[in-house]
């Protein structure tokens, strides 16, 4: 029996060759490709009703232009479709996103430009429920780990992320729907974390280490 896999990439050229890669195997079959967000829980809604049923596999992009990105249309789609497995397959490998995309529900994280076989292994794996990740991404989980004191909450994240597009703190805080005076708490605790003492420096130490994109 074939995996039933759903692309989700706003790159048409990325699907196509996701789309060959997957459909050269015998043991997968690729039942639909959406480009955002909002497109992907339109077409698992009607799957779901439909006499073909869902698909084992949503392989997700992290980057989905305008609208929901990947890390949002990964928690709703586990939220509504829970025996559906989402694998990130992405170009990003910034700690901000990896543990995101875990934390919202998916069940491994590859990079795009692992070898063809491990690509295959990781949607075979993912779509059976068990953990997947690339190497590069392993390591950034170990390395935040090792160093606990060091590592970013989600909401340090967040924060940094929001800042990386040149939001003020209250901007920030109505985006994330917190105080003002919350976020100056968080900031400095990035800071301590960082070694820095103000946001610009925050935010090349940040890109540096790899914790935001």
């Amino acid at each position: 029996m074939s995996i039933g896999v759903m692309m989700v990439d706003d790159h048409p050229v990325v699907r196509a060759g996701l789309r060959a890669l997957f459909e050269a195997d015998e043991g997968i079959e690729v039942v639909a490709e959406v480009s955002s967000g909002a497109e992907a829980l339109r077409v698992l809604g009607e799957l779901a009703a439909g006499e073909a049923g869902l698909p084992d596999l949503v392989l997700m992009d992290l980057n989905l232009g305008e609208g929901s990105g990947g890390i949002e249309t990964t928690r709703a789609v586990r939220a509504r479709h829970p025996g559906v497995q989402v694998l990130a397959v992405t170009t990003f490998d910034a700690e901000a996103d990896i543990v995101g995309a875990l934390e919202a529900g998916a069940t491994g994280y590859v990079l795009k430009d692992s070898p063809t076989e491990a690509l295959l292994d990781a949607a075979r794996e993912a779509a059976a429920g068990r953990s997947v990740l690339s190497p590069e991404v392993q390591q950034r989980l170990v390395q935040r780990m090792t160093s606990p004191h060091t590592a970013l909450s989600p909401r340090e994240s967040e924060i940094l992320e929001a800042l990386a597009t040149g939001a003020t703190n209250r901007e920030v805080a109505k985006r994330l729907f917190i105080s003002e005076s919350t976020v100056k708490t968080h900031l400095v605790h990035l800071y301590d974390k960082l070694g820095v003492d103000s946001r610009t420096a925050a935010l090349r130490v940040a890109r540096e280490r790899r914790l935001i994109r």
